[in-house]
C-alpha cells in the first residue's frame, strides 16, 4: 500500500472522505475503473470526478495525521470483495495518531 499510487476523489479541494466508526477514512482507489465505480454512486452526476494521484505512503504518514482526528485509509470501496482497509493504528500511521499507541503489552 505504502508504496502503490491512489487515485483519491476530491471535492470542494479537499480529499473525500467518509466518517464511520469514529474514524475519518480517506477513500484512494488503485485504477481508474475502481475510481469509475465510486464515482457512479458519489459523482457529481454528469461532471467528470477529479482525483488526486497519491502514494498511499503519503496518505498515511501525512495526511492522516493532519486530520487532527483518528483517520486511516480506505482502498476500492466499491469493489466487491476488492475493499482493503488500513485503521489508524500503529505500523499503519504514524504512532502519534495511532489509536492504540500507548496500549500495554509489546509491538
Amino acid at each position: 500500500m505504502r508504496r502503490s499510487l491512489l487515485l483519491v476523489p476530491v471535492a470542494d479541494e479537499r480529499l473525500w472522505s467518509v466518517r464511520m466508526g469514529g474514524v475519518r477514512w480517506i477513500c484512494g482507489f488503485t485504477d481508474e475503473t475502481a475510481l469509475a465505480r465510486f464515482a457512479l454512486h458519489h459523482g457529481p452526476g454528469d461532471q467528470p470526478m477529479h482525483y488526486a494521484a497519491l502514494l498511499g505512503a503519503r496518505i498515511v504518514d501525512e495526511i492522516v495525521p493532519a486530520l487532527g482526528e483518528p483517520g486511516g485509509l480506505a482502498v476500492d470501496i466499491a469493489t466487491e470483495d476488492g475493499s482493503m482497509f488500513f485503521p489508524p493504528v500503529v505500523g499503519i500511521v504514524p504512532e502519534a495518531v495511532a489509536v492504540d499507541a500507548g496500549e500495554g503489552g509489546e509491538r
